[in-house]
């Protein structure tokens, strides 16, 4: 066991090109110097520019899976990714909870994939709602903020402190602010804005940006500071290659 290295956990889905799930994941919590672990809900087969097949794994095996590695390392934080419903991601998070009250969650809102693959079907409002409030922050871009939230800038429900937990709003899909991501915590407001215009797109960007700021957290930051961390990791990573697979260095 590491004495060093804060641990973190992944439980996402494994992508067999690396740029994303659990792969992308621990190569993120590496270069953040934190002891990486991962717990696979789904296998894939991907490329880094095309979605082909998906096999969920059982919900109990996932949840045996999290007893166990809580049972024997102190994890800090939790990135969450890809499931297959409201009821399994409920699951998961009221598991974590109840092992680690004190361990902080994030929820990558991984609704579809960017070749339009379905991953979480969202049926009852109400009982994600529930869900989502016992999660630390959710990374949802501006397509999935108006899924989860139809109403969620008409009505402003930022500025009437209505968010179940807090929010980054991922800037990538703004095209009226390309690159600008938005912290919601609570009531409060922070703008996160990119130190240059021209970013390269990368496979699994997203879930690169949420489990740097996992690994923030788990290192002791808190959630605007890990957040503005991430930010510049994931910069970073964008502009890394030409090609849709980045590298992974701080």
């Amino acid at each position: 066991m590491s004495k060093n290295r804060p641990f973190a956990l992944s439980i996402a889905g494994l992508d067999p090109s690396g740029g994303a799930g659990i792969l992308a994941d621990s190569k993120t919590f590496e270069q953040h110097q934190v002891q990486g672990l991962a717990i696979s809900t789904a296998n894939t087969i991907q490329t880094d520019s095309k979605f082909y097949e998906i096999e969920w794994t059982s919900i109990d095996f996932v949840l045996r899976s999290i007893k166990k590695l809580f049972k024997n390392y102190p994890i800090k934080s939790v990135k969450i990714g890809i499931v297959p419903s409201v009821i399994y991601l409920n699951e998961v998070v009221s598991l974590i909870k109840k092992l680690s009250p004190n361990a902080l969650i994030v929820w990558d809102t991984v609704l579809k994939s960017s070749t339009e693959f379905e991953f979480l079907p969202l049926e009852n409002h109400s009982d994600l709602q529930k869900t989502v409030s016992k999660i630390d922050l959710i990374t949802p871009n501006y397509e999935e903020i108006m899924q989860l939230y139809p109403h969620f800038f008409a009505e402003k429900l930022w500025v009437k402190n209505e968010l179940p937990t807090a929010i980054l709003l991922k800037g990538g899909h703004n095209l009226a602010a390309l690159g600008t991501d938005y912290l919601f915590l609570k009531s409060n407001l922070t703008e996160l804005n990119p130190t240059k215009n021209n970013f390269r797109p990368k496979h699994g960007s997203g879930c690169v940006l949420s489990s740097a700021i996992a690994a923030n957290l788990a290192l002791g930051y808190d959630l605007k500071t890990a957040c503005l961390e991430a930010k510049v990791y994931i910069e970073k990573y964008l502009n890394s290659t030409s090609t849709l697979i980045g590298y992974h260095y701080v």
